[in-house]
């Protein structure tokens, strides 16, 4: 199986530590400006999609819907992760060329 190049990228990211993820870290990156973006799980709850997307609405970071809770987790070295940031903006820049190949 090859490696999804997006979840490589946060993985990167995760070891570079680069990453916060679960909701109160990622709700803390971008309040406190230092998410360069934020990835929600696909299968989060619609009310937690719908918070995600207001609140980088307001502080203006961009988000994407990608992926399942087990392989956000997964790909930053948790368990189960329904939301992740990006606190670099080279890796968060490399992320969504990343994510726009794939048609996001």
């Amino acid at each position: 199986m090859a490696m999804d190049p997006v979840l490589s990228m946060i993985g990167l990211s995760a070891k570079a530590g680069k990453v916060k993820s679960g909701e109160f870290a990622v709700e803390q990156a971008v309040k406190g400006g230092k998410a360069y973006m934020v990835i929600v799980a696909e299968d989060a709850s619609e009310n937690s999609k719908k918070a995600y997307q207001n609140m980088c609405d307001f502080y203006e970071v961009p988000i994407f819907f990608y992926g399942d809770k087990e392989t956000l987790g997964t790909s930053c070295g948790k368990e189960f992760r329904a939301s992740v940031a990006i606190m670099d903006e080279n890796l968060a820049k490399a992320v969504a060329d990343k994510l726009s190949a794939s048609g996001r």
